[in-house]
């Protein structure tokens, strides 16, 4: 079990998550008419490649790098 010293708490671990959730919260805005049908459909492919451009560069993280011990 992570102790909180060990744990990192940088905004490039939430991303993700929140990426997901603000998909999923455009559809379903677009499912109660506040967002219109074409807003619907420029904004969910947007924020799925934001969560996969993301995901690529996931191990350039400076503050888990630096955590990391080094392989021998």
């Amino acid at each position: 079990m992570q102790t909180s010293e060990s744990k990192c708490c940088c905004f490039c671990h939430k991303a993700p998550g929140l990426l997901i959730a603000l998909i999923g919260l455009t559809f379903l805005l677009g499912a109660f008419n506040v967002l219109s049908p074409r807003a619907v459909e420029i904004t969910w492919p947007i924020l799925l490649i934001l969560l996969g451009l993301k995901k690529m560069c996931g191990g350039m993280c400076k503050c888990c790098s630096a955590a990391k011990p080094s392989s021998p």
